[in-house]
C-alpha cells in the first residue's frame, strides 16, 4: 500500500503561514520595579502565542538588591522617565503595548522624616510626561496599580527606609486620576493582590512564587482581552 504524501508546496505554505503568524504577534514591553521582575517569568510564559514579550533588562547591572533599583528594576517615576527618554532615542523602539508601573520607590521615606523619595506633585508630573512621550511615538500605554504595603510588616523588617500604606494609596489615586482622564487602561494589581489574603509577603514588600504566578495570570488575562 502506498503511503499518502503531502505535496511539498503545501508543506512550504504551511511553514510560511506559521512563520507569518509568529511575526504578526503584537509586542508588549514591561517597565516596572522588583515586583514586575518577580512575576515577569510567569507573565512571559502566559503570553506565549499572544504577545512577543520584552521588558527593561539587566544590561550588565546588578538587580540583586531589589531595594536599590538598577538593571531590570525600573525604580521610581523619575528613573522611569529618564529610561523612556533613552529608549525613544531608538527609532525602532515601538512596542504595540507598554505595560508600566512605578510607585513603590517613589514613596520611600527616610526613617524619622516624612519626606518621600519623589514628592506626590513630582510623581504626577513624571507620569504625565511619560504618557506624553509614549503617545508621541504612538505607543499604547497600560498602567498597573502599585501593589500593597503593610506598615507593620514593612517597617519592622526594613531598617533603611520606611513605606506607608497611606502614601501608597495617595500615589495610586493620583495615578488613577491621571490615566483615567487620558483613557489609559488600568490593571488593578493592587486590589487583586490585596484580595489574595494575609501573610502573602516573604519579606517587607515582596511575594512568594504562588502569588507571583497569580499576579502574572491576572495581568496576562487583561492583556489577552486588551489586544
Amino acid at each position: 500500500m502506498s503511503k499518502f504524501k503531502i505535496p511539498a508546496v503545501i508543506v512550504l505554505l504551511v511553514g510560511l503561514l506559521s512563520a507569518q503568524i509568529q511575526l504578526s504577534l503584537p509586542s508588549v514591553f514591561v517597565i516596572g520595579d522588583s515586583i514586575s521582575i518577580q512575576y515577569g517569568p510567569y507573565l512571559e510564559q502566559y503570553l506565549q502565542g499572544v504577545f512577543e514579550y520584552d521588558r527593561k533588562r539587566d544590561d550588565g547591572q546588578s538587580s540583586a538588591n531589589l531595594d536599590n533599583p538598577a538593571g531590570a528594576n525600573g525604580g521610581d517615576s523619575g528613573m522611569v522617565l529618564d529610561y523612556v527618554k533613552i529608549k525613544l532615542e531608538d527609532p525602532n523602539f515601538k512596542p504595540d503595548v507598554l505595560v508600566l508601573n512605578c510607585g513603590l520607590h517613589d514613596i520611600k521615606t527616610p526613617i524619622g522624616t516624612t519626606e518621600k523619595q519623589v514628592s506626590l506633585d513630582t510623581y504626577k508630573s513624571n507620569l504625565v510626561e511619560i504618557f506624553d512621550l509614549l503617545t508621541s511615538r504612538g505607543i499604547k500605554l497600560v498602567w498597573v496599580r502599585t501593589t500593597p504595603v503593610d506598615d507593620e510588616q514593612h517597617n519592622s523588617r526594613q531598617q533603611s527606609f520606611h513605606r506607608f500604606a497611606a502614601d501608597l494609596e495617595a500615589y495610586n489615586e493620583a495615578a488613577d486620576a491621571i490615566f483615567r482622564s487620558r483613557e489609559v487602561p488600568i490593571i488593578d494589581l493592587y486590589q487583586f493582590t490585596k484580595n489574595l489574603g494575609e501573610d502573602i509577603f516573604i519579606d517587607h514588600v515582596h511575594y512568594g512564587e504562588e502569588v507571583r504566578a497569580k499576579q502574572a495570570a491576572f495581568i496576562a488575562g487583561f492583556l489577552a482581552h486588551f489586544k
